[in-house]
């Protein structure tokens, strides 16, 4: 992973950045992932995203792959991580991206771990027990660490993520009404602009 292949939003002077990782099926300049990057800035925050070698094949040749394997995704994680070791840094994502993010918080001593849209489990496949082992580590985690969470996401709402255990290290912010991607209804009174003014606000909170 070369820097050149990388998106940075906000000073590249900046003591602390924020990796920002993409979730399964939009790549890193989609909207959403611009908007908040964009909303992070304002915050003075500088972000960094990149892509999984699955994303960049299907930029490159406009063909849908499916993501890579667990390893590899880690593996690319790591080498975006040490092109900022000089850096304070931040890591996480959207959904599978902050997923990935979380697995490796402890074993790269990062400051902090930031997820939005957390993948408890796959679209309304609720099972306490985690059948895919997919929250197991999310119990013992050592990294100061915020989830925000939709109210209504499909892949962990509100109702199902208060019955999961998880280290005293994490806290979960709730988006009023929001689904995977913080998106509420327009019944609801809120819009996602909303949402993601504060879920960004949390973010700077965090950092600080």
């Amino acid at each position: 992973m070369k820097k050149s292949q990388l998106i940075v939003t906000g000073p590249k002077s900046a003591k602390k950045v924020f990796i920002f990782a993409h979730g399964a099926g939009a790549p890193m300049d989609s909207d959403w992932m611009n908007e908040v990057s964009t909303l992070l800035k304002d915050q003075s925050i500088t972000t960094v995203r990149f892509e999984f070698p699955y994303m960049q094949e299907r930029r490159e040749t406009g063909k849908k792959r499916p993501p890579n394997t667990q390893k590899v995704l880690l593996e690319t994680w790591k080498e975006v991580i040490a092109l900022y070791a000089d850096k304070e840094i931040y890591i996480g994502g959207k959904s599978m991206g902050g997923r990935m993010a979380s697995l490796i918080s402890d074993e790269e001593a990062v400051k902090g771990l930031i997820c939005l849209g957390f993948p408890f489990h796959a679209p309304g496949k609720f099972d306490i027990n985690d059948p895919k082992g997919r929250i197991e580590h999310l119990k013992s985690l050592k990294t100061k660490s915020i989830i925000i969470q939709g109210e209504r996401d499909s892949m962990g709402n509100l109702e199902e993520v208060k019955q999961y255990t998880f280290s005293k290290k994490i806290k979960v912010h709730w988006m009023n009404d929001g689904d995977h991607s913080l998106k509420p209804r327009k019944k609801s009174g809120y819009t996602l602009e909303d949402n993601l003014d504060e879920a960004v606000k949390i973010i700077s909170k965090f950092m600080a």
